[in-house]
C-alpha cells in the first residue's frame, strides 16, 4: 500500500527519540518515587541540625507511631485482617524493652529485636484461634485483647516485673562512639535508621511473591485457595509480622518517653493508630508515617485551639481530612501525581502538534 501524502511529506522520528518518547509512564513514576523517597530522607538527616531538642522528641514519636501504623497496615491494609489491639502488641513490646533494660541492664538496641520476637510469637499464637474469626468478629476478638491487657500489666504477681500501676522508669541512652550529638539527636537518628530498615523490609516483602499471596487472600480468601495458596498460615505468619513491627515501634516509643505504665496501652491507643491508617492511606507504605503525624500532632492542635472543645475540633478535623481525601493520604497524592501528569503530557503533545 502507498503512503498517504500527508504522511509521506512528514520528516522521520530518529530511533533514539522514539525510544525516548516510548518510556514506560510506570518506570518514570518509580524513578520519581525514588526521588521523592531521597529528598525525604535527606530532609530527615538534616532535621537535628536546626530543629529543637523539643521538636526532635516530637519528630521521633512520629517516627514511632508511622512504624506502628505500617504494622497494623501490613494486617489490615495488605491482608485483610481488621484489629483493634495492636495497642496490645505496642505495649508488650515497650514493656519488653523497659524489663530488659531495667531489671537485666541489656543495651537499649538490644531489646528491640527482643521485643519484636515476643511480639511476633503472640502475634503468630493469637492469629490461629482467629483463623475460625472474620470481620466484625475478629475486630471484636482484638478488642476483647487492647481491653485485657492494662489489667494483665496490673496485676499483682506480674508486677516484680511490670512495676504494677506505678510502672517502670528507664534512662535515655547515650550517644555512642563519642558521637557530637546530645541524647535526642541520637534517640531520633537511632528510630530514623530502623524504621528505614524496616519500611525497605516491608517493601520488599510486599513486592515478593509472599506479598503477592498475602494481598491475594486480601482481594478473595476463596479464589486464593483456590490458587493454592496456604491461607491459614499466611494469615497467622502476616499476623505474627504486623505484631512484630508493632511490638518494636512499642520498644523504641518507650525509650523515647523513659516511661512505661499499664494506662499507656489502653484501647484508645488501637482507636489512634486505626485512624493514622485511615488518614494516611490503607494498603500504602509511606502513608503510615503520614498516619503517624496526623496521630500526634492533630490533637495537640486542637488542644491548643479550644480544650473544652478539643475532642469536638478533632473530631470536624478528622471529617474535613476524610472528606478532601477519602482515599487518606497516599490515595490523594496518587490522584494528584496522576492529574499533573496527565496535564502535562497534554500540553507537550498540544505544543508538539503546533510545531508540526
Amino acid at each position: 500500500m502507498t503512503a498517504p501524502d500527508e504522511l509521506a511529506g512528514k520528516p522521520a522520528i530518529p530511533l533514539e527519540a522514539a525510544a525516548a518518547g516510548a518510556e514506560p509512564t510506570t518506570r518514570r513514576g518509580v524513578n520519581q518515587r525514588h526521588t521523592v523517597v531521597a529528598a525525604a530522607v535527606i530532609v530527615g538527616v538534616l532535621l537535628p541540625l536546626v530543629a529543637s531538642n523539643f521538636v526532635l522528641f516530637q519528630l521521633t514519636l512520629v517516627l514511632v507511631y508511622g512504624l506502628a501504623i505500617l504494622g497494623l497496615n501490613l494486617l489490615t491494609g495488605f491482608n485483610g485482617q481488621f484489629s483493634l489491639g495492636h495497642s496490645a502488641f505496642y505495649g508488650i513490646g515497650a514493656y519488653t524493652a523497659a524489663i530488659l533494660m531495667d531489671r537485666w541492664d541489656v543495651p537499649y538496641y538490644a531489646t528491640l529485636p527482643a521485643a519484636g520476637a515476643m511480639c511476633f510469637v503472640v502475634g503468630f499464637l493469637f492469629g490461629f484461634p482467629a483463623l475460625r474469626l472474620q470481620g466484625i468478629y475478629l475486630a471484636l476478638a482484638t478488642f476483647a485483647l487492647a481491653t485485657a491487657m492494662p489489667q494483665i500489666l496490673k496485676f499483682d504477681p506480674l508486677s516484680p516485673f511490670t512495676g504494677g500501676v506505678q510502672g517502670i522508669v528507664i534512662l535515655k541512652p547515650d550517644p555512642p562512639f563519642g558521637l557530637p550529638l546530645d541524647a535526642d539527636q541520637w534517640l531520633y537518628y537511632f528510630t530514623l535508621a530502623v524504621l528505614l530498615v524496616m519500611f525497605w523490609a516491608a517493601a520488599n516483602l510486599i513486592r515478593s511473591r509472599s506479598g503477592r499471596a498475602i494481598m491475594a487472600i486480601r482481594d478473595s480468601p476463596i479464589a486464593a485457595a483456590a490458587m493454592g495458596i496456604d491461607t491459614a498460615l499466611y494469615k497467622t505468619v502476616t499476623f505474627g509480622v504486623s505484631a512484630l513491627y508493632t511490638g518494636v515501634a512499642g520498644a523504641l516509643g518507650a525509650i523515647a518517653v523513659q516511661f512505661v505504665a499499664p494506662d499507656s496501652f489502653t484501647i484508645l491507643l488501637s482507636i489512634q493508630l486505626l485512624v493514622g491508617l485511615v488518614i494516611g492511606g490503607v494498603g500504602s507504605i509511606p502513608g503510615s508515617l503520614v498516619g503517624g503525624v496526623f496521630v500526634l500532632f492533630v490533637p495537640n492542635i486542637a488542644e491548643a485551639v479550644s480544650t473544652g472543645l478539643a475532642g469536638a475540633i478533632y473530631g470536624a478535623i478528622m471529617l474535613l481530612v476524610i472528606f478532601v481525601m477519602p482515599s487518606g493520604a497516599a490515595g490523594f497524592a496518587r490522584y494528584t501525581f496522576t492529574w499533573v501528569t496527565r496535564r502535562r503530557n497534554r500540553i507537550v503533545q498540544t505544543g508538539t502538534e503546533i510545531d508540526r
